[in-house]
């Protein structure tokens, strides 16, 4: 159980990010939901974790900003009294082939992709360490395990995490504070619905276990590296992707 842990999600209001800010609550955290667009879905996950009897925050962040991160993060501890858990979830994908792809979209989705988990880890981690004890996780992808035509930019941003989550676990583990790695593979989510049924179908026979994963199946990987149960796992790298990358 996390009863009397606060634990800080990016890119929370939909997706992988909402089941993983439900589940940590549903375990006894309180838990700031980020996210940064409308905040009527942002607000709706708090609202759910609220009526279930669990204490919620919705705060608005651009994670790719160095500054909105350093407010967003001192914004949860004021609020919620401190910070132990860490899910560097949001992320962007700006899809094309590589000879195509312009300046500005590589760009985006390495600063939102990868900057922002450091900026959010940058900042956490000042906490963290005043506390000797934390859990970050970070959400990298099977395209950032394999590479994936078509995704030069957001492979290298997820494949940036995994090199940026052994470094973090390297620098941070004196201080009791774990940081690993998630890299989901096809997961439900309003991302791959909107995959044609040709695409889905090709896709599924490359998956051993043959189906798309479920977002909660990213939240239980996530609520089991919060626990003090996983205390002696640091800067691995987890793929949750139905067997894909085996």
């Amino acid at each position: 159980m996390l009863n009397g842990k606060t634990a800080l999600v990016t890119g929370a209001s939909k997706g992988i990010g909402r089941a993983i800010a439900l589940r940590l609550a549903a375990e006894g955290a309180a838990v700031a939901v980020n996210y940064n667009g409308s905040a009527e879905k942002a607000e709706a996950v708090v609202r759910e974790i609220e009526e279930a009897g669990g204490k919620a925050i919705a705060i608005k962040c651009n994670v790719a900003d160095f500054s909105e991160t350093e407010a967003m993060v001192a914004e949860t501890v004021e609020k919620l009294g401190r910070l132990d858990i860490l899910v560097n979830n949001a992320g962007i994908t700006k899809d094309g082939l590589l000879m195509r792809m312009s300046e500005e979209d590589f760009e985006k989705v390495i600063d939102t992709n990868l900057k922002g988990a450091f900026n959010c880890i940058r900042h956490a981690s000042k906490y963290m360490i005043k506390q000797r004890c934390g859990r970050i996780i970070n959400i990298s992808s099977v395209s950032g395990v394999m590479g994936n035509a078509g995704q030069a930019n957001y492979s290298a941003s997820k494949a940036g995490i995994i090199g940026l989550t052994k470094s973090a676990a390297r620098e941070l583990s004196s201080r009791g504070i774990t940081v690993n790695a998630l890299a989901p593979g096809f997961i439900e989510t309003d991302m791959t619905d909107a995959l044609a049924d040709k695409i889905k179908a090709a896709v599924t026979e490359q998956i051993p276990l043959k189906r798309f994963g479920k977002p909660e199946d990213i939240a239980n990987a996530a609520a089991f590296l919060s626990e003090d149960a996983a205390g002696y796992i640091t800067g691995q790298v987890i793929c949750i992707d139905g067997g894909m990358a085996m």
